[in-house]
């Protein structure tokens, strides 16, 4: 039976804390309880407290993702889960399966190839959805199908009471699926598709990237289209009252009634998942790692000092992010740096008094500081923006076009690049393309980018003077509206191309005397001639001035593949260094790339086995800095781009190592991957380089050399690549912002670089 609710504003009931990091993901699991996942790596359940109907407490912490966490779906109780259990899904690509009665972790779905953005049940199957663009389904633990449902990444995915699943993706559309077969496709949104959810009795709801929602009937009929936020839509829910609730980028959640927001709620940060309660309260999924249930009932609101308290979260979080003339609020001295005299007549000084910023000139005669007054903020600072067609812009120009033509609007943000800008809105206008440099010239000049004086044939967007006429004459030369990165794009490969050589033969000599004296191994130890012959290979490799004349014999190439397959484990890693220098001898390369393409690839078992459980350390840093080298050999190219997702797979454990060596050398690997497959315009391997690049640069306890090169090969990816929009939805923005907090100037500096990407249309 539908619960009728007359809307009264929803307020605080309840803040569950613990999470560490981004609250990413909500599970509602029927009355029993809630599960939420997070940017720390963990799932949380929480109960309903016993002694407070407004309460939920911690009941279990779900450790087993190596990277964050996102979707999640509840699997009730049931003869092999006596409480029910959680399935998750994470960036580290598995669908993990949890049971609630222990916490412990009884599956590991390992398939998918990048980030897992969704999970839903079917029946007693599990189907999950990717950003490698595929569905799999799951059946007691093992994959019975897989199919590619998108041309791009898949964002989320729901299933209908009637049985047919929906999918939305990067690619702006939804799909509806019977089995494999898609039985409609549904466009109509501007952006990625990140949320979806069932609305009871009438269709799908969507969230998008484009700051709408949608509700489609299954016929594939736009029914409602609800406008309001100011950001990327990141989910929707609804409940059986009727009421709808989105989270988004904006730091709200808005509450919808017959299309219409009845209420904002804001929040200390991104809201990035939203769900309604059966009882009609909501619960929130906020970036400052707080879960938050709000309640429309009298009965269950928070005590006054606990909405109090979230009053003062809201307080500070806004007086963190406001800015007066382009600064931060939080970074402008106090009242102490007016003890300070001035050093030329005039000179101005920005103090912070109270919550704002308060502009003081230095009066030289006098000596002391005269107060001129409050700095308001630019139209990118905190005011009201000027909005055109539902969007807030930080500009909307007046441009006149003459012939009695009514005046048109031109909307510009600061972060847009104003050719395209002025491309768009022309053929928009319908108006000659000609015009496209004075548009440009004109948006540069009025948004402050022109660094000339104003023409006074220009309107000001803010008096409405003077208003543009295109085809007028101007005195305005050419701006580059090119943007300059500080460190990307990344061009050209990176190589470890020192070795300590007697080092690694001594080391070889010390593991042939052990084969040596062992009765059951001696037959593994070198001849006198093999050693020779490896000191060979050694002066040669020393002898780098005359390496463009030097040749290496069948022979010695032979020996060294014969130490990899036949020494023990162990023992390996020396005769991998040797191959690692080996790679970057123009002859040594050549003649060791006939064992590679023939059938019995030497390389990709030297991989397999130095990734084998558990992984010796020696043995990882000597393969990747080998596989490293490769990239150096234009004829290796192909080879590492085939085997791209192995080698990042056998790799992958590198990223959570202690090991600093271990982390730079996988860090430099992906740059180079980065690099090659950029040149090689390959989608789907930047998708994968992408999500490893990603997880070096949130990673925690990772060294700067190597958090450096990942955030490198990000910013590379976005701007020479084809996954910008992917990075996007990665929420790179974040890792952007983060970067350019650090303390580290180049960590900082790539930070900027990525930051200025994000902005960039």
């Amino acid at each position: 039976m539908d619960m009728e609710i007359d809307f009264k504003n929803y307020q605080l009931s309840h803040e569950l804390r613990g999470h560490e990091d981004d609250v990413r993901g909500i599970c509602v699991c029927g009355n029993a309880g809630i599960a939420t996942s997070s940017r720390d790596k963990t799932v949380r359940y929480w109960v309903p407290d016993p002694t407070d109907k407004r309460k939920y407490e911690s009941s279990k912490i779900l450790l087993g993702h190596s990277s964050f966490v996102g979707p999640l779906a509840w699997i009730p109780p049931n003869q092999d889960f006596v409480e029910g259990a959680i399935v998750s899904g994470g960036m580290d690509t598995m669908v993990l399966v949890w049971n609630l009665s222990n916490g412990e972790k009884v599956q590991s779905l390992k398939g998918h190839h990048l980030q897992v953005t969704g999970v839903v049940l079917d029946g007693e199957d599990i189907v999950s959805c990717s950003v490698d663009c595929t569905l799999r389904r799951w059946r007691k633990g093992e994959l019975v199908e897989n199919w590619e449902a998108h041309k791009s990444a898949i964002q989320a995915i729901i299933k209908l009471p009637s049985g047919e699943l929906v999918t939305g993706s990067t690619d702006t559309t939804l799909k509806l699926w019977k089995g494999k077969t898609c039985l409609r496709t549904f466009a109509g949104h501007s952006d990625t598709v990140r949320g979806l959810a069932e609305m009871h009795g009438l269709g799908i709801l969507s969230a998008s990237h484009d700051g709408s929602i949608r509700l489609w009937a299954l016929t594939g009929e736009v029914l409602m289209e609800m406008v309001g936020h100011a950001s990327i839509v990141y989910s929707v829910d609804s409940h059986v009252s009727g009421l709808i609730v989105s989270g988004s980028e904006d730091c709200s959640a808005k509450i919808w009634k017959d299309g219409a927001c009845v209420q904002s709620i804001e929040h200390p940060g991104c809201v990035w998942d939203v769900k309604f309660l059966e009882n009609g309260d909501i619960v929130t999924a906020c970036s400052d790692g707080a879960v938050r249930i709000w309640t429309s009932y009298q009965e269950r609101i928070a005590e006054p000092a606990d909405l109090d308290s979230y009053v003062s979260q809201l307080s500070q979080y806004k007086l963190s992010r406001k800015r007066v003339g382009g600064l931060k609020l939080d970074d402008l001295p106090g009242l102490e740096a007016l003890q300070i005299p001035g050093t030329t007549d005039g000179q101005t000084k920005v103090i912070r008094e109270g919550d704002n910023g308060v502009a003081y000139a230095w009066n030289l005669r006098e000596q002391k500081w005269d107060k001129i007054g409050e700095v308001v903020d630019g139209p990118e600072d905190g005011m009201k923006r000027p909005v055109l067609d539902g969007f807030e812009y930080d500009y909307v120009f007046d441009v006149d076009i003459g012939d009695g033509e009514p005046i048109r609007k031109l909307p510009y943000n600061r972060s847009d690049n104003p050719y395209d800008t002025a491309d768009k809105w022309l053929l928009k206008e319908n108006l000659p393309l000609a015009y496209r440099q004075q548009i440009v010239e004109f948006i540069l000049q009025n948004s402050g980018q022109g660094g000339v004086a104003l023409d006074s044939s220009f309107r000001d967007p803010f008096t409405g003077a003077n208003a543009y006429i295109p085809g007028g004459s101007s005195s305005m030369s050419a701006v580059s509206a090119k943007p300059t990165f500080k460190h990307i794009p990344k061009k050209g490969m990176l190589v470890f191309d020192v070795a300590q050589f007697d080092g690694i033969l001594k080391k070889i000599t010390e593991f042939h005397n052990s084969l040596l004296s062992d009765p059951v191994k001696k037959d593994l130890s070198l001849s006198e001639l093999e050693i020779s012959r490896l000191g060979a290979v050694i002066k040669i490799l020393k002898d780098t001035s005359h390496y463009h004349t030097s040749r290496f014999a069948d022979a010695d190439i032979a020996l060294l593949l014969k130490l990899l397959k036949s020494w023990p484990l162990a023992m390996i890693f020396p005769v991998i260094d040797i191959l690692r220098m080996l790679v970057l001898h123009p002859d040594g390369a050549t003649v060791l790339l006939k064992h590679v393409e023939d059938e019995n690839d030497i390389l990709m078992e030297m991989i397999k086995r130095v990734a084998t459980n558990p992984p010796l350390p020696p043995n990882l840093l000597t393969g990747i800095r080998a596989v490293t080298n490769l990239f150096k050999n234009l004829p290796y190219h192909t080879w590492l781009q085939k085997h791209q997702s192995e080698i990042l797979d056998a790799f992958s454990s590198c990223c959570s190592s202690s090991n600093k060596n271990l982390q730079l050398s996988y860090a430099t690997m992906i740059l180079n991957y980065a690099v090659l497959l950029i040149e090689k315009k390959d989608l789907e391997g930047q998708s994968q380089v992408l999500t490893a690049a990603l997880e070096i640069a949130e990673g925690e306890n990772i060294e700067v050399d190597s958090k450096f090169r990942a955030l490198v090969a990000v910013g590379s990816l976005m701007l020479d690549g084809l996954v910008k929009r992917i990075a996007l939805d990665f929420d790179v923005e974040n890792v952007a912002k983060t970067a350019k907090a650090s303390k580290e100037t180049k960590i900082a500096e790539v930070g900027a670089d990525i930051e200025l990407l994000t902005k960039q249309k």
